[in-house]
């Protein structure tokens, strides 16, 4: 029935991966390959793929949580809280999707936590669909895949009410357009007075709307509850600082944007805003915003929480500014504190209001000369956000603290555990 409602069932429909695209990469390490052989090669780093990256969740039991697959991918939930209550079903859906190069995996000890702290409460879908090469596809691309799974699970799962997605990376922008293509919006109320009046001439003309009903929508046909990005580089990596190992030199930052697709792929060009398809504005830039088939904005605005965590140092692939989608001058001062001994790396805490973004929006609307990073932080910045600022500046893995804001491995990225509690337990149910 939810299927039968969604968007992508009807007016829009997403069209087949394109086989050649995705096996793309494939082509520069494999050169001397033929055809079918190139073809057998791809089937078998699928397989090693799916057996190495998601061992980890398949066809186990880990301490009472159930791990249970089929061909919508990987659930896990408490099996024992769900035997203590006739087998009840939770019926909040948490969607976690890896970032570049990343897999389900990434994201077993968040999956593992959450559903120990709320027994009952969430089943936890690790996305399966944008692993290893195939996170080299380009945003659109890796969202319609996840939008596609989200709905399969969906309609696999018919007793879930509520969804919220968890991201990290990359991942963060494929949770953007793939919500995008989830959203439904609710019956439009009769039109009244100024709203809809434009603040800000193609950024904010749909504001006065989310000033007054800011919750409205759902997303496959569930309420939307929590949209959480965990080092996002919402703004891209085009900006100076944007990819921090590159150091702030500009020479290094322009080769960076001009060879980024041969390492990337499409994800390159789209990272970098030099993606011109069709003579159109890069992705990125239009994902700030509704278009008359992907309402990017008017689905963030349905979550009732958005929440930013970015690392303020030693991120090396993601800079502060991108993750948190925040100016170089709104940004913290240097000297961080710790503000609470229970999560001793979450270093500041900002929660937004409507209030916040009214007056914003109006002193920026005098500025006429913006670049893309600004029309960007515009664009998103129409809907508060929650900033959530982590340092592991003390923490002996702080030089891969893009990995440990996460916990990709737990064995590696341990300090990072307390970020993940406190995602869970600000989480709204």
């Amino acid at each position: 029935m939810i299927a039968a409602t969604s968007p992508l069932n009807s007016a829009t429909p997403i069209p087949a991966p394109n086989p050649t695209r995705t096996r793309r990469p494939h082509r520069l390490w494999l050169p001397s390959l033929s055809e079918s052989r190139f073809r057998a090669a791809g089937t078998r780093m699928d397989f090693l793929q799916r057996v190495v990256g998601g061992a980890c969740f398949r066809g186990s039991m880990r301490q009472g949580i159930k791990v249970e697959v089929d061909s919508a991918g990987v659930d896990v939930f408490d099996a024992a809280a769900a035997a203590n209550n006739n087998n009840a079903v939770p019926e909040h859906l948490v969607v976690m999707v890896n970032g570049i190069i990343g897999s389900a995996s990434d994201w077993r000890y968040a999956a593992d936590q959450f559903v120990k702290k709320l027994p009952d409460k969430v089943i936890v879908h690790p996305s399966e669909c944008n692993s290893s090469r195939l996170t080299f596809d380009g945003v659109d691309l890796m969202g319609e895949r996840l939008a596609e799974e989200v709905l399969a699970v969906v309609r696999k799962r018919s007793e879930v009410r509520k969804i919220s997605f968890v991201a990290h990376s990359l991942g963060g922008l494929v949770a953007r357009y793939a919500i995008g293509r989830l959203y439904e919006p609710s019956p439009k109320p009769e039109a009244s007075g100024d709203n809809g009046i434009c603040l800000i001439e193609g950024y904010t003309n749909n504001l006065t709307q989310s000033l007054d009903q800011p919750n409205q929508g759902t997303i496959a046909g569930l309420q939307a509850m929590n949209f959480i990005t965990v080092a996002t580089p919402h703004l891209g990596s085009r900006g100076n600082k944007q990819l921090p190992f590159l150091c702030g030199l500009p020479f290094l930052e322009r080769r960076a944007s001009e060879a980024a697709h041969f390492i990337v792929g499409r994800s390159g060009k789209h990272l970098f805003l030099t993606d011109k398809d069709d003579g159109r504005p890069p992705l990125l830039l239009r994902m700030v915003n509704d278009s008359d088939d992907l309402k990017f904005i008017s689905s963030l605005r349905a979550f009732k929480r958005r929440v930013a965590y970015a690392n303020a140092n030693f991120d090396h692939m993601v800079g502060w500014r991108t993750s948190s989608i925040r100016r170089q001058h709104e940004l913290p001062k240097s000297n961080l504190l710790v503000i609470d001994e229970k999560y001793p790396h979450i270093v500041h805490v900002k929660q937004e209001t409507f209030d916040d973004i009214h007056n914003n929006a109006l002193s920026a609307a005098e500025e006429q000369n913006i670049d893309l990073e600004e029309k960007m932080i515009r664009g998103l910045t129409q809907i508060p956000w929650e900033r959530v600022d982590v340092s592991f500046q003390k923490s002996r893995q702080r030089l891969i603290a893009h990995n440990t804001i996460q916990v990709k491995r737990y064995w590696l990225n341990s300090d990072g555990a307390d970020v993940v509690f406190h995602i869970i337990d600000y989480f709204l149910l």
